[in-house]
């Protein structure tokens, strides 16, 4: 069956001690407030100009500052699957929502799924079989 999936944003992971510098630089590199998502504190982010393309910043619980992709998809298991056959692997589930991976590098990625109907031939790539 087809599926749909894109590269959407960009979520930059910065530690606990650094998050509201990380936050404020951001947004003023941006010009975009980048607000906090109301089910996820740890989330800060908005659609940037032509809304094609997010950006969030992340405050973790540990681990190192860096800079990770999210694919947004319309069946979460067949994206994820499609990107394992590619060599990437599963790390996590979070909140039974969204998937935690890594790419052949082990370069961390999520993917996210998004309703059905949203994505589509103008705004995705669609993969068959």
């Amino acid at each position: 069956m087809a599926h749909y999936s894109r590269i959407y944003k960009a979520v930059i992971d910065v530690p606990e001690a650094d998050h509201d510098k990380e936050l404020a630089f951001w947004q003023g590199a941006t010009g975009q407030e980048l607000v906090p998502f109301e089910r996820y504190p740890e989330y800060h982010g908005a659609h940037l100009p032509g809304e094609a393309f997010a950006l969030l910043v992340q405050r973790l619980g540990s681990g190192p500052a860096r800079v990770h992709l999210d694919i947004h998809t319309d069946d979460l298991a067949a994206e994820t699957a499609r990107l394992e056959a590619l060599g990437a692997r599963r790390l996590r589930l979070v909140h039974d929502h969204w998937q935690v991976m890594e790419d052949p590098a082990g370069l961390p990625f999520c993917v996210i799924p998004q309703p059905p109907g949203t994505l589509n031939d103008q705004n995705a790539r669609r993969w068959d079989g």
